[in-house]
């Protein structure tokens, strides 16, 4: 996610808290938000994907996949 989008989530939050968000900007806001949650778990998941775990035998394994339930 580009800087400029994180300035502007906390600008609309600075905003909000002081209360003179306007309805359109809650969207914009609710936007951002869904788009920045949306990076980080993006992020998380090629993170664990490239994870390997080392045992206190040596051996070395990828992290499995979860499973749904």
């Amino acid at each position: 996610m580009e800087q400029a989008k994180i300035d502007r989530i906390n600008a609309l939050y600075k905003k909000q808290k002081a209360g003179t968000l306007t309805p359109e900007e809650k969207e914009e806001q609710a936007a951002l938000r869904a788009e920045y949650v949306a990076a980080i778990r993006n992020n998380l998941r090629a993170t664990l994907e490239n994870t390997s775990v080392m045992e206190p035998d040596g051996t070395v394994h990828k992290l499995e996949k979860r499973k749904k339930h």
